[in-house]
């Protein structure tokens, strides 16, 4: 290659199969386009071809190809491994044979074709090698399109904006331009060294088996996704990504992203393409552009090229690919070019469709003008095409699809076309096949996948609007572009709207208020998804009367008053288009009732696909347990909680010169009233009784004991009992309970504030912890002894003990679940407890209850197991003067 410098290099080897020659070309094509030199692809693919088949054909050995890039051009080199060849004699013309022989024909094509070439023997190897300069390309003509009126060039904002961005090999930023901080929100220090797959929204749907890091993986790769910019929005976007390496052979990938509407700056042009040349006649073969280069990875990739290539054969105007149902009764659109996709894609025709002998597709038909023939092709219904010609795909007899060509003009195909149209279908219909059913495995594969996932979120939460959050979040964008679920709370009630989501976020708000216009779809059980056309109809009226407002135009069409298009008008127009496409409503069915709908919507006349709405179907189902059962939990929880706020005092009474303070905690989630309780309530005037108790065991039975002590505890007290007369007679009423009795422990007192300041009180400490009094000088000690706990002797003798309590002093009564605090091995302890409380001198109840929850919630780290209760009073000090 004289001093020419190599930039890059890509290597393969090829068995010595027939099969290896498409291999072969592949390769090749492949690594050329993702160098750029699309200029010299063909030339090389169809010396590739040649030079390969020589060696695993003729030679029948393996093939290396090796192709090395240079500044200004490309040499590719062939090398077979015959092992018996005889070194030729140097000849100064060499012998091609004739060009109507088996072999030679490569060295004649590399003469035609090549700017330089050459051919190197050795005993075992035979080595030829082809340059292929790059043509002269000036400035200004590499490309060029029609001169378009203003009206129809591609809309951009005044100042289009490139965002570059390169990613390392891990996948990490590497670079990010300002372009890219001024569109998405993030500056570079923020995001350089972070994964790219943090910031991408991914058009990720069931089945799909290709992802940003494949995409990123790719020579050369153009698409739509989203990025997440600064604020959480998802920004459209379209990119052009490029994989390099560096001088030091490191890989990166060059991303250059513009607004999704700004696509036209980045997108490559439609590019016709050249069939190979048949080596036998020397002519170009037409069916050659089914095969000649490889198949894309994805089946709606492969149906695409094959719809463009259909097209470029019979030099038509459009051409539309349709896939067979599983019974073949229907027909779904899954590519077109030339025609409307957007509002085609996905769409169902029946398989025996019109009248006469052009009415099956499954047999090939020529219509020479559908004018005299309407409604034999409903796909072209409205597009103009008058001529048409489709052929089917089939695969061992069965029909598996359809493909079609059309024309404006009428008469412009005969059975000729057909003939040349199915030969060409007939080589592509067992690809087509192969990826459908490789598709049809990754879509339940990934159905499976979504359902399990699905599943276990929904079975994660009984919160009714978490739920109604995930259902919609499950469906979009995953399912449909957007979701409402309307709920139902009983068979009288109407449906409700209860949350709506859309891909786009700015869209919300105004799909909420156009669905909130308009009668919910009627509650049918009936299984499956049905078509719902009341939003779409509504968007479209909605955007008739605005544009009409634009125009300055009443109801009736008159003129008004001429007006601007403001955000409002804006606002309905994007929501019309948003809610344009097809909606789809299915039933939420639980426990033979129905209990809301899932609506679903795609936008700009788009269809679902009927794997999509099985899917769909299948979520509903799941979806619909999960929200009754959060109904039902939702329920029994406000019945629980409001059972449970009855065993608790309504609040604590103002006790005249002293401070009291609770806090009470109960053990499990959702608990507010345990088996602890606590109760401050006045008596009769000067008069003021006090309690905490604990009863044995937690739970329903629990808490009715808890409800009857706290309340006979009032009712005695008021009655004129004394401390222990009204124990005695709790104990009695507990056991008068029989089997659902619990055992109680209890600290009852009565307290009465002195003029002197003091409080005198009275206790009774029945199998309780003992109460604690602080002291002002620091000293704590007990203030009563232990007594029999309730609930399980029947004849009791109990006494009550005075306490008074100075300015300054303190008592604290706890529950077990305080002194019982353990963490290992360790224990809190009445001692522990005692040592916490000699620090609170000079603190408010407040303060002195406070310490002791941090104490005892510090001691250990796990979660409290047991309920407890602190109940702290304290004799406020005289104001000093």
């Amino acid at each position: 290659m004289g001093s020419a410098v190599i930039t890059a290099r890509a290597a393969a080897t090829f068995d010595p199969a027939g099969r290896s020659v498409a291999t072969a070309r592949a390769f090749v094509r492949d690594t050329l386009q993702g160098w750029g030199y699309t200029d010299v692809v063909d030339d090389a693919v169809v010396l590739t071809s040649e030079l390969v088949t020589n060696a695993v054909i003729h030679a029948g050995t393996a093939a290396d190809v090796l192709c090395l890039r240079t500044e200004d051009g490309v040499r590719i080199e062939v090398s077979d491994h015959y092992p018996e060849r005889e070194v030729p004699l140097q000849s100064a013309v060499p012998d091609f044979g004739s060009p109507d022989s088996e072999n030679g024909r490569g060295l004649l094509l590399c003469a035609a074709l090549a700017t330089r070439w050459g051919v190197e023997y050795s005993p075992t190897r035979k080595h030829v090698w082809f340059q292929l300069d790059l043509p002269e390309r000036p400035v200004g003509i590499r490309s060029a399109g029609p001169l378009l009126p203003v009206g129809l060039l591609p809309v951009a904002d005044e100042r289009v904006r490139v965002a570059v961005v390169q990613i390392d090999s891990t996948g990490a930023i590497a670079a990010w331009n300002e372009d890219a901080a001024f569109l998405f929100g993030h500056t570079a220090d923020q995001v350089t060294g972070k994964q790219l797959t943090d910031f991408t929204a991914w058009p990720q749907t069931p089945g799909t088996n290709t992802g940003i890091v494949d995409a990123l993986q790719l020579s050369r790769w153009e698409g739509s996704y989203g990025i997440r910019g600064a604020d959480g929005r998802i920004i459209p976007v379209y990119a052009s990504h490029l994989r390099v390496r560096d001088t030091h052979g490191e890989p990166s990938t060059v991303c250059l992203l513009v607004r999704d509407y700004e696509r036209a700056v980045l997108q490559s042009p439609a590019r016709t393409p050249v069939s190979d040349t048949n080596a036998e006649s020397g002519k170009t073969d037409p069916f050659e552009i089914f095969i000649g280069s490889p198949a894309p990875d994805d089946l709606d990739g492969l149906l695409q090229r094959t719809a463009e290539r259909a097209r470029d054969m019979l030099d038509a105007d459009a051409a539309f690919l349709l896939l067979a149902t599983d019974d073949e009764t229907e027909l779904e659109v899954r590519a077109t070019t030339g025609l409307p996709s957007a509002r085609q894609r996905f769409a169902r025709v029946p398989v025996e469709a019109g009248t006469g002998r052009y009415g099956s597709a499954r047999m090939p038909a020529v219509h020479e003008d559908l004018d005299s023939v309407p409604g034999a092709v409903p796909l072209l219904g409205g597009t103009g095409m008058r001529s048409v010609v489709t052929v089917p795909l089939k695969v061992e007899g069965r029909l598996t699809g359809s493909l079609g060509v059309a024309a404006e003009a009428a008469g412009r195909y005969s059975n000729e076309e057909a003939l040349r149209l199915q030969f060409a279908a007939d080589r592509i219909a067992l690809a087509v096949e192969s990826a459908r059913l490789g598709e049809l495995e990754r879509l339940r594969r990934g159905s499976l996948s979504f359902l399990v996932e699905a599943s276990d979120l929904l079975a994660g939460t009984l919160d009714r609007d978490q739920t109604l959050a995930l259902m919609a979040q499950m469906t979009v964008p995953t399912l449909a572009t957007w979701c409402a679920v309307y709920t139902i709370a009983d068979q009288s009630s109407e449906p409700y709207l209860s949350y709506v989501l859309h891909e786009d976020e700015d869209r919300i708000d105004g799909l909420k208020a156009l669905l909130s216009k308009i009668a919910p779809p009627d509650p049918v059980p009936t299984p499956g998804a049905r078509v719902w056309t009341a939003p779409s109809e509504a968007a479209h009226q909605a955007a008739l009367r605005s544009s009409m407002r634009t125009l300055g135009l009443g109801e009736t069409g008159r003129l008004v008053e001429p007006g601007r298009m403001g955000s409002g008008i804006r606002t309905t127009l994007a929501t019309a288009s948003a809610v344009g496409g097809e909606t789809v409503v299915l039933p939420l069915v639980a426990r033979n009732r129905v209990i809301g709908m899932l609506t679903l919507g795609k936008p700009s006349d788009d269809h679902f696909r009927q794997e999509i709405l099985e899917l769909a179907e299948d979520l509903s189902r799941r979806a619909a347990l999960a929200l009754d059962n959060a109904r039902l939990y939702s329920e029994r929880m406000a019945i629980s909680q409001s059972l449970q706020r009855s065993l608790l005092p309504p609040g604590l009474p103002e006790v005249p010169n002293v401070e009291i303070e609770v806090i009470y905690r109960a053990a499990g989630e959702g608990n507010e009233v345990g088996g602890d309780f606590y109760d401050v309530f006045p008596i009769r005037d000067g008069a003021y009784g006090f309690a905490i108790g604990d009863v044995c065991g937690t739970g329903p039975e629990a808490a009715a004991v808890t409800g009857l002590a706290r309340h006979a505890l009032r009712l005695l007290a008021r009655e004129g009992f004394g401390g222990p007369a009204v124990l005695e007679r709790l104990n009695a009423a507990i056991l008068d309970e029989g089997a659902r009795s619990r055992f109680l422990t209890l600290l009852y007192g009565e307290l009465w504030p002195q003029e002197d300041g003091s409080a005198l009180l009275k206790v009774v400490c029945a199998g309780h912890p003992l109460p604690l009094r602080l002291r002002q000088d620091g000293s704590v000690e007990a203030a009563a002894e232990p007594q029999p706990l309730l609930g399980v002797i029947e004849e009791l003798e109990l006494y009550e003990q005075t306490v008074t309590l100075a300015p300054g002093d303190v008592l604290l009564c706890v529950t077990d679940g305080v002194t019982e605090r353990r963490e290992g091995t360790r224990m809190l302890g009445d001692d522990g407890l005692a040592d916490v409380l000699a620090t609170c001198t000079g603190l408010t109840a407040g303060a002195v209850a406070a310490r002791i929850l941090r104490a005892v919630e510090r001691f250990a780290a796990e979660p409290a197991s047991d309920d407890m209760a602190i109940l702290a009073m304290r004799v406020p000090e005289p104001p000093t003067a």
